[in-house]
């Protein structure tokens, strides 16, 4: 007998097949509440994978929350229900009422909705993704033929929520998610970055976690608006060519009732031995990487926010957590694999398949892991056993830079090596250096006050540091606020301190910050053969007795080179000698002594010749003043 003929948004045989076997990539088409008509009526069509239930209900707005109105029908062989309510309508809360094996009825927001009730709230929320509107085409277009390796990437790491406020509402004041569009957008473009990395984005019930404890993955946090609004904030960063990338979270969620912890009873999500499913320090579940609709789940968000939102990346959280079996775990809180080894066998080829997919449906875009240890080739390519990465967060830089700078200048010529380590391995991986939230939080101080000493001393030290750090090979990344040396550490129930810009210090650090990053866009030397050696070189590695560093970044045609010269203590050099790879003519093109930046403003030449003159083991130098904490950059 011929099979019924199926309406486009029921769940048919293939979508079994293929949500079992892990590749129905678009399944947040099929799951979910989806506002539909069937026949004449119009309603909305549920969808929810429960495979342990004994029966499952949706319950809402629509029909007084009853468990018995509306029942879902199990198809098999997954255990994906379904049903048509007619008359519901967009913004109408819903749930699903679950009966587990045992009995027992609880209640779970959809793990595909796309929007949600705000906190504290837990009930999902129908809405209309079709509507989305875009006007971003040329982005787009645009965006197939980019190339990382090749091309600027400054990263402006934000917190909607804590960016700005609106003062004196009753409501916390948040910023919705066009205003923050509108105001950071214009921001962004004179500060000279290229791209915002948003924090917090997909819903999350405890502010707390600033959004790496998910229960909402397939929804944009409500605490700034809707969907609608979310896509707009998108499509003007695109307007005003601006990338953008989101923090994606594969590596665990929250325990909390109406989550996906245990959704249907069970362990449905998560790993059911806790010595695999649970992170002891993090009080959180891990998703269980070896089950076929689970890793689709995940996947199929990924694709989610990059195709159906038109996000350019997604920074990738706690890569490290999921790689190891045994992460944050004591001795009998973990299981080995099959080799007896402590490394995720399943996670791992989650990785190889997640990167592969994503990347390849969507060329230009970007997958950026944070991942803290040493593991070989994570940016590697998959058909080399790498796991496939566009990008790798450079933590050890991170370490190493922050530890130095937090040092008294009179031990620094002892951790000069803290400084030029990472060049050794600085091609080993596609690295991106950041100083991001994590850096300031939890008593870690604020950047400016990690820097030590007084007053001009404490900026200047910050001044250099920034400088080292834009000219150093690899991507960049600066968690907002630090671009004006925010005081305090980052909390998110209060917007960043924008006072501080009345204050000539602050101004000062934001203006440096300011023309540092529109030189780096403005020049190839500092970006484009950030991942080969030529790109880089030392002119004085070694100098720890007086702690300056000197490196030239060269530009793929040698047209357009700049040294840098970056003095680390409190001694002026009035005639600091620089050793030059040719006898050329080499113009001031950034110092940091000008009055703009807090200096002195002393006058000093333009341009400087290189003389017959051996210095750092090379035949031509110059001499420059380089003043305390001084930076020189000369372009030649």
């Amino acid at each position: 007998m011929a099979e019924k003929a199926m309406e486009p948004y029921e769940i048919g045989e293939l979508d079994h097949y293929l949500y079992g076997q892990g590749n129905h990539y678009e399944i947040y088409k099929k799951l979910g509440a989806h506002l539909v008509q069937k026949g004449k009526k119009k309603g909305v069509y549920f969808a929810v994978w429960a495979p342990h239930a004994k029966s499952v209900s949706v319950v809402g707005d629509f029909n007084d929350w009853d468990m018995e109105a509306n029942p879902m029908e199990r198809g098999e062989p997954l255990g994906i229900y379904t049903c048509f309510v007619p008359g519901v309508k967009e913004n109408e809360l819903y749930k699903y009422c679950i009966e587990t094996c045992s009995g027992e009825y609880i209640f779970k927001a959809d793990p595909y909705a796309n929007y949600a009730e705000l906190r504290p709230g837990t009930a999902s929320k129908v809405t209309d993704l079709s509507r989305l509107k875009w006007t971003d085409q040329t982005w787009m277009e645009n965006r197939k033929k980019w190339d990382h390796k090749k091309a600027p990437m400054s990263v402006y790491e934000a917190h909607i929520g804590s960016w700005k406020r609106h003062p004196g509402r009753e409501d916390e004041g948040f910023y919705s998610y066009r205003e923050f569009a509108k105001e950071a957008a214009a921001y962004l473009k004179d500060m000279g970055y290229t791209h915002i990395e948003l924090i917090g984005i997909a819903e999350h019930p405890f502010d707390g976690s600033w959004g790496y404890q998910v229960t909402g993955y397939y929804a944009p946090t409500s605490r700034y608006g809707t969907p609608e609004d979310f896509a707009w904030m998108i499509n003007h960063f695109h307007k005003n060519k601006i990338g953008v990338i989101l923090d994606w979270v594969p590596a665990h969620f929250p325990r909390d009732a109406h989550g996906l912890a245990d959704f249907d009873g069970t362990a449905t999500y998560e790993y059911a031995d806790p010595r695999q499913g649970e992170h002891p320090d993090w009080g959180t579940k891990i998703f269980d990487y070896g089950k076929n609709e689970v890793r689709n789940f995940l996947i199929s968000n990924a694709l989610f926010w990059i195709e159906k939102f038109h996000v350019d990346g997604l920074r990738v959280d706690a890569v490290a957590s999921m790689l190891y079996l045994d992460y944050g775990k004591q001795d009998g809180q973990w299981i080995a694999n099959k080799y007896g080894e402590n490394k995720n066998l399943e996670a791992i080829d989650f990785f190889k398949h997640l990167n592969s997919v994503v990347l390849g449906r969507n060329p230009g875009a970007l997958m950026i892991a944070e991942e803290s240890t040493a593991w070989p080739m994570v940016t590697g390519d998959v058909e080399h056993d790498g796991l496939g990465f566009s990008l790798k967060w450079n933590m050890g830089w991170m370490h190493d830079f922050t530890e130095y700078m937090k040092l008294d200048p009179y031990f620094r010529k002892d951790n000069h090596n803290l400084m030029t380590f990472a060049m050794s391995y600085a091609y080993s991986e596609n690295y991106i250096l950041v100083l991001s939230h994590d850096e300031v939080v939890h008593l870690k101080c604020s950047m400016i006050n990690k820097m030590p000493g007084l007053g001009f001393d404490k900026y200047a030290n910050l001044k250099a540091g920034y400088a080292f750090m834009m000219g150093h090979a690899g991507k960049k990344l600066l968690f907002m606020g630090q671009e004006f040396a925010q005081l305090r550490e980052w909390s998110e129930e209060r917007e960043l301190d924008w006072y501080l810009l009345a204050e000539k210090e602050h101004l000062a650090i934001q203006n440096w910050v300011r023309d540092l990053l529109h030189l780096y866009k403005q020049n190839k030397a500092l970006y484009e053969m950030d991942q080969d050696w030529r790109g880089f070189e030392w002119i004085n590695a070694d100098d720890g007795y007086r702690s300056i560093f000197s490196f030239v970044r060269h530009s793929e045609d040698g047209k357009k080179n700049l040294l840098f010269v970056c003095n680390f203590t409190p001694m002026e050099r009035a005639d600091y000698r620089v050793g030059v790879p040719k006898r050329k003519q080499y113009k001031l093109v950034l110092n940091s002594d000008d009055e703009k930046y807090g200096g002195t403003g002393e006058e000093r030449p333009v341009v400087y010749k290189a003389v017959k003159k051996e210095c750092d083991g090379r035949p031509y130098s110059f001499a420059y003043k380089l003043p305390p904490y001084g930076v020189a950059v000369f372009e030649f």
